[in-house]
């Protein structure tokens, strides 16, 4: 069976803060040697109109790669965001995650929990949502930077919800090597990649391993270190520009 490899968790000028076109993305994301990308703009921007229309565009703008169109979702809250690919209608912004979740799979949708610490998301989901869903992101990069979540590592992979690593792609710094790979049947097309992930024909991978093996020591000791340095270096930085320009007349 081929598999394909995925960027997951992008997103793109058609969400609010997005600014890379569906284009520019392809392009870059062909260059990074990945076969397809699991696009997910939010859903407060989207009606049913837009929604085909978003759909279309992804379709024209695969050029070398992939486009597959996808919403992250996010209650009324803004506290829990849903990750669906593969269902075709547009479900509206601000639902209840429980009723987003049973509508999205009776409509053969998969769903994903997106950075689920962020505002504690997985504690605002019953048992039976959390078992629901069909993955849960072990690692966003741009929540949980340059290592996996310890909430996730610690506590979700006990749940019976598949690992998932999203870029959560809106700006340049967030290149890195996650993916997703697909385990598709035939040619590689929107339907293929729909069918492989409702089988939970993927896997997640971070420097072309799987994920699972990331979060174990002592890799992911390292990893951590170097998140750690990676934000002391920053904090530096922004002391030292802070200081600079105090210096100046």
């Amino acid at each position: 069976m081929p598999l394909a490899r995925a960027a997951a968790h992008v997103h793109s000028d058609w969400s609010y803060d997005g600014n890379w076109p569906l284009p520019a993305l392809a392009t870059a994301l062909r260059r990074c040697r990945y076969d397809a990308v699991l696009m997910t703009d939010h859903d407060r921007t989207f009606d049913a109109d837009r929604w085909d229309a978003y759909r279309e565009e992804c379709g024209r703008a695969s050029d070398g790669i992939l486009l597959v169109p996808g919403i992250e979702y996010s209650n009324a809250e803004n506290s829990v965001h849903v990750l669906v690919w593969g269902a075709n209608a547009f479900f509206g912004p601000g639902l209840p995650t429980a009723e987003l979740v049973t509508r999205a799979r009776e409509s053969g949708g998969v769903t994903v929990l997106a950075h689920p610490r962020f505002k504690d998301a997985w504690r605002r989901l019953d048992e039976p949502t959390l078992a629901s869903l069909d993955g849960v992101e072990w690692w966003n990069r741009r929540y949980d930077g340059i290592a996996p979540s310890p909430l996730a590592v610690s506590v979700l992979r006990h749940r019976a919800t598949v690992p998932f690593v999203g870029l959560d792609f809106h700006m340049r710094r967030q290149f890195f090597p996650l993916a997703m790979r697909l385990g598709v049947d035939g040619v590689l097309d929107v339907d293929s990649v729909f069918a492989a992930l409702r089988q939970h024909k993927f896997q997640a991978t971070a420097f072309g391993v799987p994920v699972t093996r990331v979060v174990h020591e002592p890799a992911l000791s390292g990893l951590r270190a170097a998140d750690l340095a990676k934000q002391k270096g920053h904090g530096l930085a922004r002391w030292v520009k802070r200081e600079v320009s105090r210096m100046r007349p």
